[in-house]
């Protein structure tokens, strides 16, 4: 065994970072996982209420506990991808939908009392075959 300075080690030293700080999900990729945290979510499911009548300042800020964000934000790995919170913005920018989008995955009026994991989760893997914004 050679012995050798921390300075010659460094200077010799091949390094690979173990994380990176990019996210390297795809949309679709995204969409899919969500899609899949959905099936399997069991409890009561929620829509946003009102989406379309909402300033956009109003509509960037909505959230809801139980809703499909909600459950996508408890997720690790959509967190360490880079969801910032259960907001409708957030969530809309995170998994790159249109405003179109957005409002036929969450808002109530799309569902009349049927929200269901498996109902947002068929819709989730039609937008994720889709083509993005």
């Amino acid at each position: 065994m050679e012995h050798r300075t921390l300075n010659a080690v460094r200077r010799t030293a091949l390094t690979i970072p173990l994380a990176t700080s990019a996210p390297i999900m795809s949309r679709r990729e995204k969409l899919e996982r969500w899609a899949m945290l959905l099936d399997r979510h069991r409890g009561r499911l929620l829509p946003l209420m009102r989406v379309e009548y909402l300033s956009e300042q109003a509509r960037k800020a909505l959230r809801g506990d139980d809703s499909p964000l909600s459950v996508a934000y408890k997720d690790p790995i959509l967190r360490a991808e880079g969801l910032a919170s259960d907001r409708l913005g957030d969530g809309t920018v995170f998994f790159e939908l249109t405003e179109q989008e957005a409002h036929h995955l969450l808002c109530e009026c799309h569902y009349c009392g049927t929200m269901t994991g498996e109902t947002v989760a068929a819709r989730v893997r039609f937008a994720a075959i889709a083509p993005g914004p």
